[in-house]
């Protein structure tokens, strides 16, 4: 628009996207890199013409410092815009990011409503206590299934119990009482006469077998022999 355009309140001008105005920051950015890069080899050529003709011709080695100092401060306008210019774009970038990720949760906020639209917190609690009451049903149905109530319901535990132990007590008397006692083991007699019953039995003999035995002309060699 033009500045008259502006002045008198012409057509707005419609403000671009972030995207859009991202992708023309790099593009200038691009632009700017190149006449930098024109600007420092430029600056170069001056610097060697003034080396050239720094004893040879000093009005033109003058000449040559005097537009490397104009082209040094052009780059460094350069730079100076370079910088501003890579602020904004990051700043754009983050502020595009941030409208991306602020618009995924605003949709998925709608998509959360949406869901819960239909449903009411009153009927969520009155449909679990609905669930519970029915599994205590089940619950209580199954455990009247499970009870023997017409069989064997009249006995008493207490008896059972009572009559397992003398069941058990009897069996074991049974097992106590029929085990047989040791006997106990007596050392045999011994078969042969002991040195003292010898000599007993020496002295028992009776004199007249003696006297017998020493009128016996054979006992009394047999004697004598053995002496």
């Amino acid at each position: 628009m033009s500045f008259f355009g502006k002045m008198f309140g012409g057509k707005k001008e419609v403000a671009p996207t972030t995207g859009e105005a991202i992708q023309k920051l790099r593009e200038t950015e691009n632009m700017l890199i190149k006449k930098q890069e024109f600007l420092e080899s430029k600056i170069e050529e001056e610097l060697n013409t003034a080396r050239k003709n720094a004893s040879k011709n000093k009005r033109v080695a003058l000449q040559a410092l005097k537009k490397k100092k104009r082209l040094e401060k052009q780059l460094q306008q350069i730079d100076g815009t370079l910088s501003t210019i890579e602020m904004q774009r990051e700043a754009l970038e983050s502020a595009n990011t941030n409208t991306a990720v602020l618009t995924t949760m605003k949709n998925a906020a709608d998509a959360l409503k949406s869901a819960h639209q239909n449903m009411d917190v009153d009927k969520v609690h009155d449909m679990m206590d609905d669930i519970a009451e029915q599994q205590d049903v089940a619950r209580e149905i199954s455990d009247a299934i499970s009870n023997p109530v017409a069989f064997g319901a009249d006995l008493d535990d207490e008896d059972l119990e009572r009559e397992l132990d003398e069941l058990e007590q009897e069996n074991f008397d049974k097992e106590i009482i029929g085990i047989p006692e040791p006997t106990p083991t007596l050392p045999e007699a011994p078969t042969e006469d002991l040195p003292e019953k010898v000599k007993e039995k020496k002295k028992a003999v009776p004199a007249a077998v003696v006297t017998d035995e020493e009128d016996d002309p054979d006992m009394k060699q047999l004697i004598a022999w053995s002496k």
